[in-house]
């Protein structure tokens, strides 16, 4: 295979959600709004380049270090980057921790630690994270099994900007009005709490004895004001991602791992050496590891997302 080009731009996929909207994409071909938009992840295709058709998964097997960086080799793509239009509420939701995961589901699986950077509030947008002070495991586990766990859980209206990083284990939902950017550990599992009354269907089943099991009532939403200046911020990390912002003309480091960069506000132009890339309105690319520091430059801003803390 010949080597990776400095940047590699992903195509979305679009997912149907009752209770998605119409700011991604339009409605799907039977009617049901587009929820999600999946920027990228290993299943993510590359849109143009010598590149263009693959998988980032087949590029990760083909060319692991210069992908992934030296020491971060992977079976599996490790993070998954998406965007959430959100015309009515999620479902109340938890996701187990990696010990978790492997117990329940399987060998091999991830939980799912999450990060929300809110891009868009309208009218007086909220989300619940976290159950409030004082809760008992017993009070929880009993809100969870009798369906009123409503009555346990916080509810804040965040400003554009905001980040919270989610950690497994927290109770949380999505409501009305938003437009999130999500950075996650790539894992689907999730644990269906309470879904507002809506119809059951297998697509929408409920999980409650998981839920009781995973949800841990101390875990609670780690919150970063907005606060947005030139140069590059970074807005929350945990031990499986950190997620900065750039904004105006800065050098973007790469620290040796791969990077997601999305472009969240006007237009920006990553280069490095003789190779660039524009990007606009939610475009997203992966700069290989082996790409190195990248120059940012334009008036938009962006997002980046790496596997880990940084050094």
């Amino acid at each position: 295979m010949a080597a990776l080009p400095a940047f590699l731009p992903l195509t979305p996929r679009f997912h149907p959600r009752v209770w998605g909207g119409t700011r991604l994409a339009p409605v799907s071909p039977d009617g049901t709004p587009i929820g999600e938009a999946w920027l990228a992840d290993g299943q993510s295709v590359v849109a143009s380049g010598p590149q263009a058709g693959q998988t980032v998964q087949a590029l990760m097997t083909a060319e692991p270090h210069a992908l992934l960086g030296q020491s971060n080799a992977r079976e599996t793509f490790p993070l998954l980057i998406k965007l959430l239009d959100c015309q009515d509420w999620l479902s109340v939701q938890v996701h187990p921790n990696d010990d978790e995961a492997r117990a329940l589901v399987g060998p091999g699986e991830r939980g799912k630690t999450e990060a929300w950077h809110v891009l868009e509030v309208e009218q007086e947008g909220a989300l619940l994270a976290g159950v409030t002070a004082g809760t008992t495991p017993e009070a929880l586990a009993g809100a969870i099994r009798e369906g009123s766990v409503l009555t346990c859980c916080e509810r804040h209206h965040p400003a554009p900007g905001d980040t919270l990083l989610i950690p497994a284990g927290t109770l949380h939902a999505l409501g009305p009005g938003l437009l999130i950017y999500e950075v996650q550990q790539a894992s689907d599992t999730t644990y269906r709490v309470y879904d507002w009354d809506r119809p059951a269907s297998a697509g929408r089943t409920l999980h409650i004895e998981e839920s009781v099991r995973v949800t841990k009532p101390e875990a609670q939403a780690q919150w970063t004001p907005a606060s947005i200046s030139d140069g590059v911020g970074e807005l929350t990390a945990c031990e499986f991602f950190t997620l900065r912002g750039v904004t105006g003309d800065s050098t973007l480091t790469l620290g040796g791992r791969c990077a997601l960069v999305t472009a969240v506000e006007g237009e920006v132009t990553l280069t490095a050496g003789t190779e660039t890339l524009t990007l606009t309105s939610y475009d997203t690319a992966l700069i290989p590891a082996a790409t190195g520091d990248v120059q940012v430059t334009g008036s938009g801003r962006v997002l980046v997302a790496q596997e880990g803390p940084q050094d």
